[in-house]
């Protein structure tokens, strides 16, 4: 049994939900006020929409929220497992939510709602890249679920009932991660536009990077990690 988290994860999931945020941030200040590193207020949208007879919304919500499914399948082509583990495949979703970032900076720059849907697969690939970590579930692009599972824990806490304190560890970094870079994709949306973009691409190469050299060293063995 697992103790603590390995290094890698702690940094690896604080940096997807800092990346998570300031692509959710961005979103919400200058996609129309639409989130997209997760479904449910866009979901809402497209219900509000079709009950006011805005059928070119509607359909453009339902694209932003297929585009997230299609980026998750995409994950799903590559990763193939449903458990977090050191693996080079990790480092080309990467590298693909990066391309899709940038795509999606350049056609908000030229004014195409296109954009929208690119940053909305960015965000289901990247949070369909890791579906559990011995046991625990872990999505990086929204914290509804995270903030349930941690009054769970304490609810059982309270009741005497054994908890795993490197899951509560796990949920906060993510949770941290996710308000931290929504604070800085605010800052830089408002000084860069659509610029800001390139933060969380940028983001995404290095941990692409940093994934490629840690199953480098993984190969080489436990030791070196």
């Amino acid at each position: 049994m697992i103790r603590r988290l390995p290094p890698w994860v702690e940094i690896g999931t604080f940096s997807l939900a800092l990346t998570a945020g300031a692509v959710n941030a961005i979103g919400l200040l200058g996609f129309a006020h639409q989130l997209v590193s997760h479904l449910t207020g866009s979901s809402t949208l497209l219900g509000l929409e079709l009950a006011n007879g805005d059928l070119p919304a509607a359909w453009h919500l339902l694209l932003v929220l297929l585009s997230f499914v299609g980026g998750a399948a995409i994950s799903g082509l590559i990763v193939r497992d449903a458990t977090l583990v050191i693996a080079r495949r990790y480092s080309l979703c990467l590298l693909l939510e990066a391309g899709l970032l940038l795509a999606a900076w350049a056609a908000l720059t030229q004014g195409s709602n296109i954009g929208h849907l690119l940053a909305s697969a960015a965000c289901g690939l990247q949070n369909a890249m890791a579906s559990s970590f011995s046991g625990a579930l872990v999505r990086t692009t929204h914290v509804t679920g995270l903030f349930t599972d941690l009054g769970l824990m304490l609810g059982r806490w309270l009741r005497g009932i054994p908890t795993e304190p490197r899951f509560a560890t796990l949920y906060l970094l993510i949770i941290g991660g996710f308000i931290c870079g929504g604070t800085l994709g605010a800052l830089a949306y408002q000084s860069r536009g659509y610029q800001a973009l390139a933060m969380p691409a940028a983001i995404a190469g290095l941990l692409a990077l940093a994934n490629l050299r840690l199953w480098q060293l993984h190969r080489a063995g436990p030791s070196r990690l």
